[in-house]
């Protein structure tokens, strides 16, 4: 008898896979980045400033997201509108975190002269944009299909 075909429907969001997720992609991504380039600082980015951020991002928006209703707007608009969505609103505000942190991390004294905090305004961003866009995505694709409005 052959096996039914899993819906996205009958798919199961698990946070901690995802999370999971969010840290190994991109480390191995931009680590397989630095290793062919040489690259020792996008090295050690790949395994802080990158995939940790997309995994903090992915944990936050992740159980942000779980908690929501099979009512809620998260669940009424497009896929495409809530990934987009919460990939710009992680960015900015990513963005916002990493300016920051380039601006006040140089001003202490262990970390004056490293190249890190200057990566943070690039870093983050992305890194925020892409985690969130996915989580939302995948998380999306684990709810019900929405019913037409009467």
């Amino acid at each position: 008898m052959p096996k039914k075909p899993r819906t996205a429907a009958a798919q199961r969001f698990v946070l901690w896979r995802e999370v999971l997720v969010a840290y190994l992609m991109p480390a191995a991504m931009a680590g397989a980045g630095g290793l062919a380039t040489g690259r020792s600082e996008l090295l050690i980015a790949a395994l802080t400033t990158i995939a940790g951020t997309s995994a903090v991002v992915a944990a936050l928006v992740g159980a942000r997201l779980r908690r929501r209703p099979d009512h809620s707007w998260t669940v009424r608009v497009p896929r495409v509108l809530l990934a987009a969505g919460l990939g710009v609103g992680a960015a900015a505000l990513a963005l916002g975190a990493g300016w920051a942190g380039a601006r006040w991390l140089p001003r202490v004294p262990a970390l004056a002269g490293s190249p890190w905090p200057g990566r943070l305004q690039l870093d983050l961003p992305i890194s925020a944009a892409i985690a969130a866009t996915v989580i939302a995505w995948r998380w999306r694709g684990t709810r019900p299909p929405r019913r037409p409005q009467h």
